[in-house]
């Protein structure tokens, strides 16, 4: 029955080396085991500010890289635009220097047409006055081979001048 019902001296020293060991580990481990604690919450509690600042940084660069990205877009749309507009006012600026070019062949051949006309006529002209005087030449010799014929023909000459 010894172990059920300790002895008071049993007890009286139990809780005196209890309250030694109680003092001791308060002086000696208490202080640095609490010290390590702290500094471990310290740790952790940076560890986890400086998690949650990158975490802002990481949100903002984000943020950024979306918002380059959007204006490196817009900007490849508005270059895309101009090159389009340049490349259709070249197309534009051909097609007219192409329609000139074109109206001024069109004008120098009209002009060269006319010209060879003008040139073909006059000398169709030249020819037929060629014809008609060595034909007027040949019935003028023939007609004018008796007197009498050379006065009617004169005499009717002067009345078609005179007529007229």
């Amino acid at each position: 029955m010894e172990l059920i019902t300790p002895a008071i001296g049993l007890i009286f020293w139990t809780t005196v080396t209890f309250l030694i060991l109680l003092f001791l580990l308060k002086k000696m481990a208490w202080g640095p085991i609490l010290g390590a604690v702290s500094d471990r919450e310290e740790s952790i509690k940076s560890a986890l500010a400086s998690a949650e600042e990158a975490r802002k940084e990481m949100q903002n660069l984000t943020a950024d890289n979306e918002r380059i990205l959007k204006e490196a877009r817009t900007q490849r749309d508005e270059m895309m635009k101009e090159a389009r507009a340049i490349k259709e006012s070249m197309i534009a600026e051909a097609k007219e220097e192409a329609k000139e070019e074109a109206n001024k062949m069109i004008a120098q051949a009209q002009s060269t047409i006319r010209l060879e006309k003008q040139s073909a006529i006059a000398e169709i002209k030249t020819q037929v006055a060629e014809l008609s005087v060595g034909i007027a030449e040949k019935v003028v010799k023939k007609e004018l081979a008796n007197d009498k014929e050379q006065s009617d023909l004169i005499a009717q000459l002067l009345k078609e001048v005179t007529i007229n």
